[in-house]
């Protein structure tokens, strides 16, 4: 579908931030679009006027950048809705970490990130604080970072004797290979609104009955 880049800049200035989530310098929306920074200075004022006051979406500027953000009045009502949401979402990251660690010890917490390919630093926080992992040492490496491994409490937890019985892992590499590529094929057409689908839990992770203990 052919379109008029002078006539639709409007909606397509809104469009970019929309799609972009974050704050965008004007300078390099003007530049990549091929128009001129006072042609965006004239798109962004109206689409001011249009998210402003009472209106769920707000357009904000700061350091010379441009970005849609909630309308702040909403706070409340937004996180009843969303925090639950998020809360999920960490739990399900939580036990993903759990796994690897599991699988792998004694791990550093770079190496969990070139596995899951995302920052894990949330997720060792809230597992160490639930006595799930703990530092079992450094690693013989530059920096010397810290080797996490699984404490008693996560054999506990999971009513496992030992390590030895844990299923196989690269079964479990292979769901979250699934997971991750599911996830940038979402990233890739925030557009269009779709709900991310439910994370695959390893098995011996779904009898965890109190997955919000670890939230």
């Amino acid at each position: 579908m052919e379109f008029d880049l002078k006539k639709n800049l409007k909606d397509i200035v809104l469009s970019v931030l929309f799609v972009a989530g974050e704050g965008i310098e004007k300078s390099f929306i003007a530049q990549k679009l091929g128009v001129s920074e006072k042609e965006i200075d004239k798109v962004l004022d109206e689409l001011q006027k249009e998210f402003s006051g009472d209106c769920g979406i707000h357009l904000i500027h700061f350091k010379n950048k441009v970005q849609l953000a909630s309308n702040p009045v909403f706070a409340d009502a937004i996180g009843q809705v969303l925090n639950p949401i998020r809360e999920k979402a960490l739990t399900r990251a939580a036990l993903e970490t759990l796994a690897i660690i599991a699988y792998k010890q004694p791990i550093t917490k770079l190496e969990i990130e070139d596995i899951r390919r995302v920052g894990c630093d949330y997720a060792i926080q809230v597992l160490s604080e639930q006595n799930m992992i703990e530092v079992v040492g450094r690693k013989d490496a530059v920096g010397k970072p810290l080797l996490f491994g699984t404490t008693e409490n996560f054999l506990k937890r999971f009513n496992l004797t030992d390590l030895a019985q844990l299923p196989d892992y690269d079964g479990l590499l292979e769901r979250i290979k699934v997971i991750e590529e599911g996830e940038e094929e979402q990233n890739d057409t925030l557009y269009s609104h779709s709900q991310l689908p439910e994370e695959e839990i390893p098995d011996f992770l779904k009898n965890e009955e109190n997955l919000q203990s670890i939230s």
